[in-house]
């Protein structure tokens, strides 16, 4: 690929905001309900990622819609007190927006709640462009989520890279044919998200600022 990069698509939970702890403790909330006792705190790891319903329809398909709603009521009640910042992601989104990089958000939570965790972080002035669960038929690794993102932009994909946490982000870039990057701080570890072969693993989100300079050349 020679084209430049001029715009970054984001995940955000894991990768821009750390709402590791508020997503464990959501399902453990649920599993502690639902499951008392067979849950601990490595056993959720696999439910985080994928969108809610597809994590508890292959667990209770019967109270799927049940379980989503204990989730999210405890989830809402939570978020303020338990999402922090990650090091570093402040001051390297600031530094692509001031250099006229095109930033949107590409998630597989619900739009309202992507919003609330920009705003508490005070992420939200940097993004225009929000696609989250709600705004889409189909959810990361398709790439309907990329696609509408990147023609809300006005961008293309061999001008875009995808970055986040999961292998849903990885996947979801090759599906659109956009580059890819994972973060290395990732609560699956770096080992498992390597194994989707991302274009770039991130050991901070500065990397980004480097990789975009020598993109194209």
């Amino acid at each position: 690929m020679s084209n430049r990069i001029d715009t970054v698509l984001f995940d955000l939970d894991g990768t821009l905001i750390n709402t590791n702890e508020l997503i464990i403790s959501s399902f453990l909330h649920v599993m502690d309900h639902y499951y008392p006792g067979e849950y601990r705190r490595d056993d959720v790891l696999q439910f985080m990622g994928p969108p809610l319903v597809d994590s508890f329809q292959s667990l209770n398909p019967e109270k799927t819609q049940e379980m989503v709603d204990y989730y999210r009521a405890y989830n809402m009640q939570m978020h303020d007190e338990l999402v922090t910042p990650f090091e570093g992601v402040d001051e390297a989104v600031k530094a692509l927006h001031e250099r006229g990089i095109k930033l949107a958000i590409v998630s597989t939570k619900r739009h309202d709640m992507v919003l609330k965790g920009l705003k508490l972080m005070n992420l939200d002035q940097y993004f225009d462009v929000v696609i989250g669960l709600d705004d889409v038929e189909r959810a990361k690794p398709d790439p309907e989520p990329l696609n509408k993102a990147l023609d809300a932009l006005g961008s293309k994909a061999d001008s875009a890279i995808m970055v986040g946490d999961n292998h849903h982000d990885i996947e979801g870039g090759k599906n659109a044919g956009t580059l890819s990057a994972g973060v290395a701080w990732t609560s699956k570890g770096r080992d498992y998200l390597n194994m989707y072969q991302p274009d770039y693993m991130l050991e901070n989100m500065s990397e980004l600022l480097k990789i975009i300079e020598e993109s194209g050349s």
